[in-house]
């Protein structure tokens, strides 16, 4: 007698590939994913195709959590030195001889023109988790000395390009890995100390240093710039302090409740610049007001509480250490971008997640939270539970 087996069905093997995937993340995701289409629909859509092209952006960025999501963290580990050795070797052909726009050399041509620090953002965090994971029970001083070093290399490179916003992105990564690795208190403190003081300094003599034909050592002219427009945007109203002081207005414009949606004076009347990327922030606040900005808030304060917990949970010290790097990750890009549309940091060329348009951006943040992922699910599967794609991998 012949034997018969039973054929899975389309559903019994796709759903498993979404065990043990974390609701609490999926559903800030989408809060996020929701507001940001919102936002860019009301922003860019007189801005030529933007909104559909914010909406591929955002497919795609889910297509590559999905997948990331289905490799283990161990797994994930194997890519960290030769991304992170690609990525500064990319850095240095910058150097030599990469594309240069708009006064700044931050594009090499490899057959499709790239722009290597963004891979850096991953790898980064990915390089340094690994290498304390290699280290773990036999962690010295000197240790935490070369993860300096590893991350001291590739923000060099990329403030000589110059690029302030994304070094800051990728220092704030590679930091949070080496504190969440163990880094002591007394070697913390100081730098937080010295960093306070020197900004209340800069406060107070901000006139002075800031006067015309002052220049300051190691910054180049047009952070120089960005600092002072910072501590006094009228000094260049229609110049430098353009974007601070448009932005303030459009942020007090908003009121409690906002304008309402597409009703913004400021974005549809283009005082706004970049009201679809860097300062959509801005768009938002003045359509939504201060309750649209509390629920953003709230979903990113969110998004990094989970971010949180999935570390504290992970398996590994490499899976604790990259859940840790992401959170921050994501609590850096909305702070730095919320507080320069504010005017309390400098203008730097931050993205808000999932509300910014920009491909780049969406691929890096979908690539962090397919790792997120990755790390959630280790923490409820076991190897034999996995879809038989992941098994016989």
């Amino acid at each position: 007698m012949a034997a018969v087996f039973d054929k899975p069905s389309f559903a019994q093997r796709f759903i498993p590939l979404f065990r043990g995937f974390d609701l609490p993340l999926v559903l800030i995701i989408l809060l996020l994913a929701g507001a940001g289409l919102l936002a860019m629909y009301s922003s860019g859509y007189d801005h030529g195709t933007r909104f559909m092209d914010h909406g591929r952006n955002m497919l795609i960025a889910c297509a590559i959590l999905f997948v990331v999501a289905q490799v283990p963290p161990q797994k994930i580990m194997v890519f960290a030195v030769p991304l992170y050795a690609a990525g500064v070797a990319l850095l240095v052909a910058v150097a030599l001889f990469g594309i240069t726009k708009k006064g700044a050399q931050r594009w090499v041509n490899l057959g499709i023109v790239i722009q290597p620090s963004e891979i850096l953002k991953i790898a980064m965090p990915l390089m340094l988790a690994w290498w304390f994971q290699k280290r773990e029970g036999t962690l010295r001083p000197l240790d935490f000395a070369a993860a300096g070093l590893l991350l001291a290399i590739p923000v060099g490179l990329i403030m000589k390009q110059p690029d302030l916003g994304t070094s800051l992105l990728v220092l704030a990564a590679g930091l949070s890995v080496i504190f969440f690795a163990g880094l002591p208190w007394k070697l913390v403190l100081p730098p937080v100390v010295i960093g306070g003081i020197g900004i209340a300094i800069l406060v107070v003599m901000g006139d002075p240093w800031c006067a015309d034909g002052v220049r300051w050592p190691v910054l180049h002219d047009y952070q120089q710039q960005r600092i002072c427009t910072l501590l006094d945007p009228t000094r260049d109203p229609l110049g430098k302090g353009f974007h601070i002081i448009q932005g303030m207005i459009a942020i007090g414009s908003g009121g409690m409740f906002g304008k309402g949606f597409m009703a913004g004076t400021q974005t549809h009347l283009e005082f706004i610049p970049e009201r679809t990327t860097d300062f959509i922030f801005a768009a938002f606040s003045e359509e939504f007001g201060l309750a649209g900005n509390l629920f953003l808030i709230t979903c990113f304060l969110l998004l990094v509480w989970r971010g949180l917990a999935i570390a504290m949970g992970a398996t590994s010290l490499f899976g604790r250490l990259m859940a840790g790097a992401v959170s921050m990750i994501f609590f850096t890009y909305s702070f730095v971008n919320m507080g320069m549309v504010s005017g309390i940091l400098p203008v730097v060329g931050v993205p808000l997640p999932f509300v910014s348009y920009g491909g780049t951006a969406m691929v890096t943040l979908g690539l962090a939270l397919g790792i997120l992922m990755s790390v959630a699910r280790s923490q409820r599967t076991d190897p034999k539970d996995a879809p038989p794609a992941m098994q016989a991998a």
